[in-house]
């Protein structure tokens, strides 16, 4: 089983900048995929970035201004968010694969005003 925590999501500005950190209970190099998911009211959750195998993806709406990483040494997983927008604001989640179940972190809200 793996736990995951994220953390850093708060209020700001629109332009702004935020960084979310997800930290694991296991090895991440032992996760199958991991990456930010994001569920904004009365929408369906999306992926935002996605960083397995030390490969980077990302969502269209955030390429440019977010970006993901990993600190193996502190199994955390971190989305660097820069000049946010009104319409990013969402539940951030982490989610993990691994050992052949899906995970969540309890999501952590960022809130971007205008």
């Amino acid at each position: 089983q793996v736990q995951l925590v994220e953390s850093g999501g708060g209020l700001v500005q629109a332009g702004g900048s935020l960084r979310l950190s997800c930290t694991t209970s296991v090895s991440i190099f032992s996760i199958n995929v991991i990456n930010w998911y994001r569920q904004a009211p009365g929408k369906q959750r999306e992926l935002v970035a996605d960083i397995t195998s030390g490969f980077r993806t990302y969502a269209d709406f955030v390429k440019g201004r977010f970006t993901v990483s990993r600190e193996n040494a502190k199994n955390t997983m971190t989305l660097q968010m820069d000049n946010l927008k009104p319409e990013d604001t969402a539940v951030y989640y982490c989610h993990a694969l691994y050992m052949g179940y899906e995970y969540w972190g309890q999501g952590t809200q960022v809130t971007v005003s205008s």
